[in-house]
């Protein structure tokens, strides 16, 4: 192309009464994440929750913008930066993705952490420094490592308490009959199935299947179990079920495929996932504190996660897990939204 027509187009302006939002597009471990840096309207509320509750009311049409096509896709996931929550947090964050609001999202926070360094939004300490970030779920407090450049390498956060809150329960599922499950909380809540049990495999080749079945679930689960936090109604609804493949290698322990909201397929192991995944095994008895293990994702990226401490929360034995992975940017990007385009607030195709 030449220099004049480039120039010519990169020249053209939005109308003053077009709604420019400004992202930087990133992955963790495949699974998009879109950050939201400028241009969207201001949130009310003191804490996550409120200002989560008031986009929900005013500003649900720009969360199905972002995550719909044509700007987004059936599998987007973003996050809103608002003001800190608590005086010695560096900011909050919003999860949204197809279906809505999510309560914890671990990618991230990885991601979020290596930008708010590298930016300078959180001052570099070092080659290890401090990100205070506040989620719908909690406080989260994640470790952004740096290499000799100031880039950020790789990041690990402390969840909020993980507990489980069923062992080895049965729900009837349409189509598959009876269907053992644990119910594990890691800042949402899943029901984790062993992928052989519903002839499923953790790869690629069952992808399709893996929704579909996973659907069936969840709709059973919800339709016959009660899903409750112990402190927070806005935190009691299950995200999605998590399909296991153990694998029983040296540096491998197993495979996690995700499917939350609206049938979205995590393409890395699930932050919050791995997080109730090291509750079950720990009160099993297969995972002691401070042993680490390594789970894949359906693309094979990869979270390590331990157990840092137990401790009782509420009704729950529970456990702090600390989870490792790392980001990579894709794109800064800068959306605009029309006002008579008839398409403006998105529409979507699973």
């Amino acid at each position: 192309m030449s220099e004049l027509i480039s120039r010519a187009f990169e020249q053209w302006q939005p109308a003053n009464n077009f709604l420019t939002i400004k992202t930087l597009d990133c992955h963790t471990g495949g699974e998009p994440l879109r950050i939201i840096t400028q241009g969207f309207p201001e949130l009310i509320g003191k804490t996550v929750l409120e200002k989560r509750r008031y986009c929900m009311q005013h500003f649900d049409h720009l969360r199905t913008a972002l995550m719909f096509e044509p700007r987004g896709h059936a599998d987007m996931y973003g996050v809103l930066i608002t003001e800190p929550e608590r005086e010695d947090s560096d900011f909050g964050a919003i999860f949204i993705h197809n279906e809505g609001y999510s309560t914890m999202c671990g990618h991230a926070i990885i991601a979020l952490s290596k930008f708010a360094v590298e930016s300078g939004l959180v001052k570099r300490t070092g080659d290890d420094t401090q990100v205070r970030i506040d989620a719908p779920c909690g406080l989260i407090v994640a470790q952004a490592k740096s290499d000799e450049n100031g880039q950020v390498t790789e990041t690990s956060f402390d969840c909020v308490p993980s507990f489980v809150a069923l062992q080895d329960a049965i729900v009837n599922v349409p189509e598959l009959g009876e269907v053992r499950f644990d119910l594990g909380y890691g800042g949402a809540f899943y029901a984790y199935v062993e992928a052989a049990d519903v002839d499923l495999k953790c790869d690629e080749a069952h992808y399709s299947e893996l929704i579909r079945k996973a659907r069936l679930i969840k709709q059973a689960v919800n339709e016959q179990f009660e899903i409750s936090h112990p402190f927070e109604e806005d935190l009691s609804f299950l995200y999605g079920v998590i399909f296991v493949e153990p694998l029983n290698k040296a540096e491998l322990h197993s495979r996690n495929v995700c499917v939350f909201a609206e049938g979205e397929v995590d393409r890395s192991p699930t932050g919050s996932g791995v997080s109730g995944r090291a509750a079950i095994h720990y009160q099993r008895g297969d995972l002691a504190l401070g042993q680490p293990i390594t789970i894949a994702s359906i693309l094979d990226s990869r979270f390590n996660v331990q157990v840092q401490q137990s401790l009782d929360y509420g009704p729950h034995k529970a456990i702090v897990p600390r989870v490792t992975g790392s980001a990579h940017i894709a794109a800064k990007c800068e959306f605009i939204i029309d006002p008579n385009d008839p398409l403006k607030d998105g529409f979507i195709f699973r």
